[in-house]
């Protein structure tokens, strides 16, 4: 069961840098989060992470006009084609270059890639099966800088293109006779985005220092002549119309190279432009860069949005200013406009925001922001709906796992937190910081109602919460001591001293009183809390303790070490039961900047996160490493290692450093080659007051801070660099039999169906385990014979069909009719389920959650009638 997990989706960042894109129906908006791409479903209030992933940060994305297909490229040039339908990865590519923007043509057959100082058209792929799926067309030259970005004619017959050089040009995407290339000049700094207007070969420019640039053109688009071909194309053009020969072109290359200042002789009979109008966005004296714009054709509505984080809406071509408003005291980086013009995108990768406006209402459509600082903590509420964070930015939230998003987001902690836990009801939460406090936070009335102190002030590293949730405790890492703390007054009750190290992890044993602690004194103490906190039992340890958790029946603690061992201890009698030696496991990566190899560096890394699964049948660890382990406790074995990211933009990925990078003086990693970069140091000349020459590229080093099985044992988290990462057994497409033979068919259920013999028909699909047949085969039983039917189930296939039952909850409509089978189940199978309650307990909780969700949904709504 355990190899099946998959990733699942990706919370705590919705958005780090590239171009934000809302759906073909306006009601989803497509965001590059690091190396994967999330969509935000606003209608639906969902977020959905696709299951595929590049090899760098994803720089640009580009979505074909009718939705289905997305091209995904990255900052090292990998491109990835992939069917937003089936949810695929269909072609990989290489642009052999860092890519700018990307952007399909309105009829679908072609895109344009930026690429330096060119633009590359390409056959758009097509419906039909292909051995190359993306094959050059047109390469076209005029600029001397960076091409940024990109803007198609609603006929696709022009696009037109800007640069970092200040120009403007506009290319034909056939071979026109009167216009084959275009240059624009008027502006005095990079072109941030130009567009054209609608049904129109007028466009608009704009460049980073605020100014716009309306252009009109003299000739409509209808207006623009085929250019014949002569030579080899002729004579090919000859072939095609006689049938001889077919697709011959397709492969050739055309190279379109344009001049800034051409002759006059070349300008006679051509397509001319002219500038009708030039604003500024900037008052006087005020300087506010320009770094990201959208313009919706029918509504002539232009978003421009500034490093300072304000926005303004302008109505073109008048230049009418709308509205303005400050979102965020970051840059904005990004732009999208809807299809229906209504809702506006706003992507801040400084503090990894992403917003959507709408600005006719002036409402907050989403918002939504992740961790500043990397996670560090995570808990799973105990019905498995909510998960908490903490981050080193000192903030809490709240996340629902069923939609995705935050809903609450608590910024009382002044430093960074260490801890997060739930309390048995699920509806507190409790944190420890680096300020000095211990917070609990009311999640019905989102306030903090508890803060818990120290006499002395000291900063806390772990916190716990025993299973009552009336005591709380938490670890000093400077006093070395553990606060024990009542819920109910606030009141300190207790000082335990004893440790001699900072203590690192605490634990409250789940069915008695006791608090395991571990610190890095090589121990880790069991105290008992009804004889008077007494020390139980010390066990100790051949290295400093990390951290400890117990199973969750309470017959076993479970260890983790600084030389990657995980040791076993059966906490009655004080004895270890087992160890795991994880070193060579954690396989971690050698940084660009270390000088010694990752097998030297691996000795000095450890496991610093622990948790049981469900059952208490496997354990999950990570540490400093791209791995995450399971292992089975009782065979003391490795069942799988999950990667948990591939992205080289993050440091210590690979385990031998590239050698492309060494030369005679040193590692090329030393040297911040991205200081020109838009988002890098502006160097500037002396007395020129622009460029922040503190800011620095740096690579942060992929981590995992913490895992955490959910209590319905579905899925399980992991705060990384990389975000919140989930990986679920939900989401596979296997065929995984139970019990099979062959005389058990769909076609044999169908018959048992048709011969009202329901519980044969039942057994037979849950032993064929196909979701869809076993639907099929409960709801064709008739409500009055539902009890029948469950008592003559085996005691093995009810926990099958509860599981199914819990599964079906959150997609079903039949809500009645499963609650029906749920309670028929329970009544008659209820003294039998109880003696395996350990084995169930995983199904019974995810039974829970989705009735649960049901429940408080019913009742919100009833709330609302009363009103």
């Amino acid at each position: 069961m355990k190899f099946a997990y998959r990733f699942s989706n990706l919370l705590g960042t919705v958005y780090r840098r590239g171009n934000l894109n809302f759906t073909c129906d306006g009601n989803s908006v497509i965001s590059p989060v690091g190396n994967r791409v999330t969509i935000f479903d606003l209608k639906n209030n969902k977020s959905d992470t696709l299951p595929l992933a590049t090899r760098y940060n994803v720089k640009c994305v580009g979505l074909s006009p009718d939705g289905r297909l997305a091209i995904i490229v990255d900052e090292g040039g990998n491109a990835l084609l992939v069917s937003l339908v089936c949810r695929s990865v269909l072609h990989h590519f290489h642009f052999k270059g860092s890519v700018h923007s990307v952007s399909f043509s309105p009829d679908g057959r072609k895109f344009v890639v930026t690429k330096g100082n060119i633009a590359q058209m390409y056959h758009a792929p097509g419906k039909k099966r292909e051995f190359n799926a993306f094959v050059l067309d047109k390469t076209y030259f005029g600029p001397y800088d960076e091409t940024t970005c990109i803007d198609w004619t609603d006929d696709s017959r022009c696009f037109v293109v800007g640069s970092k050089d200040m120009s403007t040009w506009v290319f034909g995407a056939e071979r026109w006779d009167n216009l084959i290339y275009y240059a624009l000049g008027g502006h005095k700094d990079a072109i941030v985005a130009c567009f054209f207007e609608s049904s129109s070969l007028d466009l608009y420019s704009l460049s980073q220092d605020g100014v716009l640039c309306v252009w009109q053109c003299d000739t409509l688009p209808e207006g623009l002549r085929l250019k014949p071909p002569a030579g080899w194309k002729a004579d090919l053009l000859q072939q095609e119309e006689k049938g001889e020969e077919e697709d011959q072109d397709g492969d050739r290359e055309t190279t379109i190279r344009g001049k800034a200042a051409p002759a006059e002789e070349e300008k006679t009979g051509k397509v001319k432009y002219s500038r009708l109008a030039k604003y500024f966005f900037n008052k006087e004296g005020d300087f506010n860069n320009l770094t990201a714009a959208a313009f919706h054709k029918k509504s002539h509505l232009l978003v421009t949005g500034f490093a300072s984080g304000i926005f303004h809406l302008h109505e073109l071509p008048e230049f009418n200013l709308i509205h303005s408003l400050s979102i965020s005291d970051q840059s904005i980086a990004s732009v999208a406009i809807n299809s229906s013009g209504d809702w506006i995108a706003f992507g801040c990768s400084g503090l990894g925001q992403l917003l959507v406006w709408e600005w006719q209402s002036e409402s907050y459509v989403l918002k939504q922001q992740g961790h500043f600082n990397s996670m560090v903590a995570l808990a799973y509420s105990p019905d498995g709906q909510y998960i908490v964070t903490g981050g080193d930015d000192g903030k809490v939230k709240v996340w629902n796992t069923l939609s995705g998003f935050c809903f609450v987001t608590f910024t009382e902690h002044s430093s960074g937190v260490t801890g997060v836990t739930f309390t048995a009801t699920g509806y507190v939460v409790v944190t420890s910081s680096m300020d000095g406090t211990v917070r609990a936070f009311d999640l019905h009335r989102y306030r903090n109602f508890r803060t818990f102190t120290s006499p002395r002030p000291t900063q806390f590293s772990c916190v716990a919460v025993d299973a009552s949730g009336e005591i709380v405790s938490a670890g000093a890492q400077d006093s070395f001591e553990i606060f024990v703390w009542s819920m109910q007054t606030g009141r300190l009750l207790d000082v335990l001293s004893g440790h001699e190290g900072p203590i690192s992890g605490l634990c409250f044993n789940p069915v008695k009183s006791i608090l395991a602690s571990a610190s890095w004194d090589k121990t880790v103490r069991l105290w008992d809390m009804f004889d008077s906190w007494r020390t139980k039992e010390t066990l100790a340890l051949t290295s400093d303790a990390l951290a400890v958790t117990f199973r969750p029946d309470g017959a076993e603690l479970a260890v983790a070490t600084l030389n990657s061992q995980i040791t076993f201890w059966d906490p009655e009698n004080a004895v270890q039961t087992g160890s795991i030696e994880g070193r060579h496991d954690l396989k971690t990566g050698r940084k660009e900047l270390d000088k010694i190899t990752a097998k030297h560096s691996a000795k000095g890394k450890a496991f610093s996160t622990l948790c049981y699964s469900a059952d208490g049948q496997s354990i999950l660890a990570g540490g400093v490493s791209k791995f995450v382990c399971i292992y089975h406790v009782r065979e003391q074995i490795l069942m799988k290692r999950f990667e948990i990211s591939c992205n080289l933009s993050l440091d210590a990925m690979e385990e031998f450093l590239n050698r492309r990078k060494m030369t005679e003086f040193g590692n090329l990693a030393l040297i911040d080659q991205d200081a020109g970069q838009e988002d890098g140091v502006a160097i500037p000349l002396p007395g020129v007051k622009k460029g922040d020459m503190s800011s620095r590229h740096f690579k942060p080093e992929i981590r995992v801070t913490s895992v955490r099985f959910s209590p319905t044992g579905r899925c399980w988290a992991a705060t990384t660099t990389e975000g919140l990462l989930i990986y679920s057994l939900d989401t596979r497409v296997l065929f995984d039999p139970f019990e099979l033979d062959t005389s058990v068919t769909p076609r044999r259920v169908r018959e048992a169906l048709r011969r009202q013999d329901f519980t044969r028909a039942i057994l037979m699909a849950l032993r064929l385990n196909e979701s869809k047949l076993v639907q099929e085969a409960l709801e064709a039983v008739p409500r009055d014979e539902i009890e029948v039917v469950s008592s003559s189930l085996p005691e093995l296939y009810v926990e099958k069909v509860l599981e199914f039952l819990a599964s079906s909850f959150e997609v079903s409509r039949h809500v009645e009719f499963y609650l029906l089978w749920t309670q028929k189940l329970l009544m008659l199978h209820g003294q039998k389920l109880k003696s395996r309650a350990g084995t169930l307990l995983p199904v019974i909780q995810f039974l829970q959650k989705s009735i649960q969700r049901h429940l408080d949904d019913l009742s919100k709504l009833a709330r609302c009638y009363v009103k």
